[in-house]
């Protein structure tokens, strides 16, 4: 089943890839690493400018140990990011896909951006998981980490429908134990897209110029940089095709459709 779906970062490498070069970035910190799909693509990138790629991940896949020990041009924090962020020094991009939650995203952004200043480094952060089932609804991976007030009622047990906001029983999209949904979508600080509006509205109170650039497709890509930049306008030029782009939406939306009735065909045969 997971092979019907692609959903790594790495599918977005034509875009971050020259995003990166545009910007003149060195070393780049990585905040969620899973099996280092995404991670060995930065990793060269990397290499190749004489920089390195820090991987935040508390409980990497099985396989990304070994990997990274291997590599000249990665090294593995191994903590939580908002235990790790402030830590990390000379970072010229930040490539975000770790817990899809509010809570979560919207403490990486801001400790991403206290860096940023306190080194004077323009912001440059990719986002995964901007787009459904993320953007208006909180997924955790590790439910105790969020602070009791800061999170929405969820299970592990519920899954997601593109056509309803409430979690569905056994159905739908659904971590198997992995990770647990919220039972409700959308609503304040509730999830990636919310969290990533809210500090650009923030950005935006303190007049600060940020562009952002949402790609929807594989679950979204979000990119937020530096409006003063030298660069900024060749990236963002670069990026606007891909921005909002409805046919890459409707793409999306129908691979999703595709992929809910095989795991609703799925479920129905395990229960008969």
């Amino acid at each position: 089943m997971t092979n019907l779906l692609i959903h790594s970062m790495s599918e977005f490498s034509s875009l971050i890839l020259p995003s990166l070069e545009k910007a003149n970035v060195r070393n780049i910190a990585e905040v969620g690493s899973e099996f280092g799909g995404m991670s060995q693509v930065l990793a060269d990138y990397c290499g190749s400018k004489q920089g390195m790629l820090h991987c935040v991940d508390p409980e990497p896949r099985e396989g990304f140990a070994e990997w990274v020990a291997s590599s000249s041009a990665a090294i593995h924090h191994p903590a939580p990011s908002l235990e790790m962020i402030d830590q990390l020094e000379d970072i010229d991009a930040w490539v975000v896909d770790g817990d899809h939650n509010y809570f979560t995203v919207s403490r990486e952004l801001g400790a991403i951006d206290a860096v940023c200043r306190r080194d004077e480094k323009p912001l440059l952060a990719f986002l995964h998981d901007v787009s459904w089932p993320c953007a208006r609804r909180d997924m955790y991976y590790a439910p105790d980490r969020i602070p009791e007030g800061e999170r929405h009622d969820y299970s592990y047990d519920h899954g997601v429908v593109l056509e309803n906001n409430v979690a569905v029983p056994k159905r739908g999209f659904k971590g198997n134990g992995e990770f647990a949904v919220a039972l409700e979508a959308g609503g304040p600080r509730n999830g990636v897209l919310t969290a990533v509006e809210d500090f650009i509205a923030e950005a935006d109170s303190e007049h600060r110029p940020l562009y952002y650039v949402h790609v929807p497709a594989v679950f979204g890509l979000g990119v937020i940089f530096d409006a003063s930049q030298d660069w900024s306008d060749d990236m963002a030029q670069f990026l606007l095709p891909f921005h909002a782009n409805p046919l890459l939406a409707s793409l999306e939306e129908n691979r999703l459709r595709n992929y809910l009735a095989v795991i609703d065909w799925q479920d129905r045969t395990a229960e008969a």
